[in-house]
């Protein structure tokens, strides 16, 4: 009698089970909205009280399940950058090395940026979204004040660092974190090692638990994919739909050729082999919006995935979700364009040249600032004196451009981490070059 083969089971990869639960978030998303808009909803009592199944799945399963999904990632941020940044940096034979890697780090953020709403201003005065528009709103937008450049320096410096972990004040965690890790490696002897050792396992515990959370993605973003399905009102794309389009245009074209280039021409880097490892932190930040929030899944990928060491990937990543803005500044860009030629406004060379340099120092002057991209964006129309209520023109289709410029901030902070890593000799090639690096054995086999 011959005896039966087993039959081998291969289970999906994380990442083709998260776009799997974001496609499907998107089409049970799209059927409710289509049901509550022919009225084909039905209802049913829960406490003898009558609940539709659009409230009941929308704003009670969905939103519950996507807010602690959200709340989950949030949870390892300020943990995971204190942790990591005391690790690396403590790690550090000469302490000097920090400064190369934050001036090199900062000076790449800005290049960027300045590239991302150049492109932004040429490919719209091209197309010209806001010609012959007449489009009317009674939403309104009253920008709050943003701060000066002494007060953002000012508030670099934790005079409370405990206040700032709370309030997850990145900067300022970043700063402290940095201080302690320098602290550390000084102290010689037994009693150094000893807490170095401490913050060594402490970062292997705080890297399982996003291990745990990343495993729930697919249902996190399944929930939040149907809920943004469900309660977009599509009719605000009317008159909007060039500006909309173009805008994802230059986003794309940002990471795909900018961003390729840039690695390249500043590490000889193979940006394919990036832009593959990259899917991951690309959909945990489309689906979240926030490039805080996927700040774990990033530092992941960067470690285990491309190669970038720990003292390089904590500092320049958590650096980067607070300062990089290129797909901010790209929105900044055609949304100025947008708004000054439906305003029949004309701006001259010097009016654009100032967009960019407003554009480009604001995305640092800015960061963690509440809103920071309307903020940003109120900021450069005052500079070239256009209307700020116009930002209430294109409120309404902001919310999915967000989603996306995020996935491309996320992926140009991976760029510069690994540039930096490259040129400090942190970046272990032969993970970076090993397509299997940083999977798990069911996603390998």
């Amino acid at each position: 009698m011959t005896k039966a083969t087993p039959t081998t089971h291969h289970k999906l990869g994380l990442t083709a089970r998260i776009f799997i639960g974001m496609l499907a978030g998107i089409a049970i998303g799209g059927i409710l909205k289509f049901l509550s808009d022919d009225s084909g909803d039905f209802s049913f009592s829960v406490f003898d009280t009558d609940i539709s199944t659009y409230t009941f799945l929308v704003e009670g399963i969905f939103t519950v399940i996507g807010t602690l999904f959200i709340n989950a990632l949030k949870m390892l941020v300020v943990p995971l950058v204190f942790i990591s940044l005391v690790c690396g940096t403590a790690s550090l034979s000469d302490p000097s090395k920090l400064g190369r890697l934050g001036g090199k780090a900062v000076g790449l953020y800005i290049t960027t940026t300045a590239i991302a709403i150049t492109l932004a201003i040429v490919f719209a005065i091209m197309v010209q979204p806001g010609v012959g528009l007449n489009l009317a709103t009674d939403a309104s937008y009253a920008p709050s004040e943003s701060p000066s450049l002494a007060q953002v320096i000012i508030d670099m410096m934790p005079s409370n660092p405990i206040q700032a972990m709370a309030q997850g004040n990145m900067l300022q965690i970043i700063v402290f974190a940095a201080f302690f890790g320098v602290a550390l490696a000084m102290i010689k002897g037994a009693s150094g090692e000893r807490l170095r050792t401490f913050f060594d396992d402490l970062n292997e515990v705080i890297m399982r638990v996003v291990t745990i959370v990343m495993n729930l993605a697919p249902y996190g973003v399944f929930a939040l994919m149907a809920k943004l399905a469900a309660t977009t009102d599509y009719k605000t794309f009317q008159g909007l739909t060039v500006y909309f389009f173009l805008v994802l245009f230059v986003l794309f074209v940002h990471a795909l050729v900018t961003y390729p280039i840039v690695l390249k021409l500043f590490s000889g880097l193979n940006p394919i082999t990036l832009l593959k490892k990259m899917r991951e932190p690309a959909l945990f930040a489309f689906s979240t919006a926030s490039s805080s929030a996927t700040l774990p899944v990033t530092i992941e990928t960067a470690n285990k995935k491309l190669g970038v060491k720990t003292s390089v990937a904590s500092f320049t990543l958590s650096l980067g979700s607070t300062i990089n803005m290129d797909g901010t500044a790209i929105m900044q860009g055609v949304a100025t364009v947008f708004i000054a030629q439906v305003y029949n406004v004309d701006l001259s060379v010097s009016d654009y040249l100032m967009v960019i340099l407003t554009a480009t120092l604001a995305s640092i002057g800015t960061a963690g600032v509440p809103g920071v991209g309307l903020l940003m964006l109120a900021m450069v129309l005052q500079q070239v004196n256009l209307p700020v209520e116009g930002i209430a023109l294109i409120i309404g289709v902001d919310r999915l451009l967000d989603m996306t410029r995020t996935a491309v901030n996320v992926t140009g902070d991976c760029v510069v981490s690994c540039i930096v890593a490259k040129s400090e000799k942190e970046l272990d090639m032969s993970i970076y070059n090993d397509p299997k690096a940083g999977l798990k054995y069911e996603e390998i086999n």
